[in-house]
């Protein structure tokens, strides 16, 4: 995925401007704000061109990852950027929608997140133990 605001390179959350990467925890509106200000250009043309047209094709990308399609087939669906600017963000907002639903349950019984950490760690000891155990026989260690 590709940078909102500068399409040319990955999305990323070092960079310099955070309106070109979104967050999985990123509000909604906040989502559809930064979708809103991505760069596309001064053509009215939608199609998918990754050379030509990095945003747009960008934009078409994260549409077709986020709702199973084909870039190159959702671009025919488009007149206009701003339609698939918004149609992208809310297909990111409702592919978000669960983990941040998750999230806010588990941030709100730290109880249960404690307990859910504690069987994952119990199930990571034992998986790291009995390879542990493989290598230490494979390089004649004592175990």
């Amino acid at each position: 995925v590709m940078d909102l605001q500068a399409p040319e390179r990955k999305m990323s959350k070092s960079v310099d401007s955070p309106q070109g990467t979104v967050l999985v925890l990123d509000e909604p509106e906040l989502i559809e704000r930064k979708f809103k200000r991505a760069v596309t250009d001064s053509e009215s043309e939608v199609r998918f061109d990754p050379e030509a047209k990095p945003g747009v094709a960008n934009l078409l990308s994260i549409l077709a990852a986020a709702t199973g399609g084909d870039p190159a087939a959702l671009a025919g669906d488009y007149q206009q950027y701003g339609p698939l600017k918004a149609d992208t963000a809310e297909a990111v907002i409702e592919l978000l929608r669960p983990l941040q639903q998750r999230f806010a349950e588990l941030a709100a019984d730290p109880t249960e997140t404690s307990r859910i950490l504690a069987l994952g760690a119990d199930k990571a000891r034992k998986t790291a133990s009995a390879t542990m155990a493989r290598v230490r026989d494979r390089l004649g260690l004592p175990g």
